[in-house]
Parts: structure tokens; C-alpha cells; sequence
């Protein structure tokens, strides 16, 4: 099981939302170049580190929300592809799963101040998306134990609004996730970055 995110997958409402921009992995053009300088993007552009913060001050943020933005859909597709691959012959359950927006801890430490206080305000009030640190950890753990979630090649979701008692669903992936020429090229290229092919 790995994570995935709701704001990665352009079949559920945040994953269309302009604010923060979607995730974009470009053609994986900074993947086929083995994220070599000045390469630090999946989709072939420059990472721009944040500038560290003072005592009592946030730092300036750089991409690091577009890298883990991106490293969502990233998951759904090496883990779609591990299932291709290994659920048959293994048994091996792979799929991913969205716990929801954790804003009531540091996930939003580097930004911005008016960033730290919007972001979470708008989606425990607004969007209602947040969830509890115990609540995501619930479904996190559930997905991992409970009979019900063996199916292999899911996205598991419990929807955009989340409530304590929610039931979870399969939800359906973007064109990208489930493109399995898509998925073949960051298998085969990770694999020969580590040595393994």
C-alpha cells in the first residue's frame, strides 16, 4: 500500500482544482534524464529550493510542494504497475489510498503565514477534506489489515468530504495512472537508475 492524493488524480474534484495547481508530470522528461543537475522535476524542470526560515519566521517555500504533489501519481502508477506485473503470480495485494488533507500538523511548516492559516481554515471549513491525524492513521492502518480492502490495482478513497464513519470506495484514476505505457517507463528507468537493470 502507498499513498496517493486526492489533488493527484484528475477524476476527483480536488484533483481538478486550479489552486494549488494540478499535478503535472510533464512527458517524465526529468525521469528519462536520471534527475541530473540542473533536472530536479519529474517533468524535466529545475527544483528552486526554499529559503530557510529566521526564529519565529517561515521560510520562503521552493517546488517542494510541486515535488510532492508529483510524487503522488508517481505512487498510483508504480503501484498499478507492480500489480500488472506480480499480483497474479504472488497474491502480493498493491494498491493506493488518499487519508485525506492532515492540515492540524506541520504540513504546511515552510510556507508562507497567510498560507499556514488559509490552506487549513479553507479546507476544514470549505472544502472539508481535513481529517484528523488519528483519523488518517485509522484509514491508513485499515486499508492495510481489513479483508475488505484485498483487492489489488485499487485506489482507495473515502471522497473529497470526509466524516468519521465514512465508507470507503475504489476510486476510478486519471488517464495517466492507468496508462500502462506510462507506467512502464518510470519501472524500467528506476530500475536501471538503481542498478537493477
Amino acid at each position: 500500500m502507498t499513498l496517493g492524493a486526492v489533488t493527484a488524480n484528475s477524476e476527483e474534484a480536488g484533483g481538478k482544482a486550479p489552486i494549488p495547481a494540478p499535478a503535472d508530470l510533464g512527458a517524465l522528461e526529468g525521469l528519462e534524464a536520471g534527475f541530473l543537475a540542473p533536472v530536479a522535476m519529474i517533468d524535466g524542470k529545475p527544483g528552486k529550493p526554499g529559503k530557510p526560515g529566521k526564529p519565529g519566521k517561515p521560510g520562503k517555500p521552493g517546488k517542494a510542494c510541486k515535488a510532492c504533489k508529483a510524487c503522488k501519481p508517481c505512487n498510483m502508477i508504480m503501484s498499478r504497475e507492480m500489480h500488472a506485473r506480480w499480483h497474479e503470480t504472488t497474491g502480493i495485494v498493491f494498491n493506493t489510498l488518499c487519508p485525506g488533507c492532515v492540515a492540524d500538523m506541520a504540513l504546511f511548516r515552510d510556507a508562507p503565514k497567510a498560507f499556514q492559516t488559509i490552506i487549513p481554515w479553507f479546507q476544514k471549513n470549505i472544502a472539508k477534506g481535513c481529517v484528523t491525524q488519528e483519523l488518517a492513521g485509522d484509514q491508513v492502518a485499515q486499508v492495510v489489515i481489513d479483508p475488505q480492502f484485498a483487492r489489488s490495482g485499487v485506489h482507495w478513497s473515502w471522497g473529497n468530504r470526509q466524516k468519521a464513519g465514512a465508507i470507503a470506495f475504489a476510486q476510478p484514476l486519471s488517464s495517466k495512472a492507468t496508462n500502462h505505457g506510462l507506467g512502464d517507463r518510470p519501472w524500467v528507468r528506476s530500475r536501471a537508475m538503481v542498478g537493477l537493470a
